[in-house]
């Protein structure tokens, strides 16, 4: 309930269904759709089409893939490799290094290691790649 001082706007659901300030639609289309609704929202640790589980050590590796992808790396032969682009590379690398920073002593020791040997090859990727130019 809003009071006098709390003015601003007001959000309104226009999804399907009935809310108390409005009737419930009768369109056969709005009741067709209705039953198809998901009941319940995902859950968090598992992520939608990924038989992978949320971890930190699943994102760390999310993220040096995707910068050995920017530095020419190609994980996956069936796809196209991409062109190289090192400052984008160079930028994750940055943020798995902040990462590292930012969580010292609260990682598990396997979590540490994941992190660690990422940051070490992708350096060791990077600096290679940097000294060819």
């Amino acid at each position: 309930m809003a009071t006098e001082s709390e003015e601003g706007f007001v959000v309104r659901d226009r999804r399907g269904g009935s809310a108390p300030d409005r009737p419930a639609s009768t369109s056969p289309a709005a009741s067709e759709a209705q039953p198809h609704q998901h009941t319940h929202a995902p859950s968090s640790d598992s992520p939608q089409g990924s038989g992978i589980p949320v971890s930190f050590s699943s994102f760390v590796i999310s993220l040096g893939s995707s910068s050995m992808m920017l530095m020419g790396e190609q994980l996956d032969p069936q796809q196209p490799p991409m062109p190289p682009n090192l400052p984008q590379a160079k930028d994750i690398i940055d943020l798995l290094s902040v990462l590292e920073q930012k969580t010292a002593g609260n990682l598990t020791t396997e979590e540490q290691a994941v992190l660690r040997d990422m940051l070490y090859a992708l350096r060791m990727k990077y600096v290679s790649l940097t000294a060819k130019s």
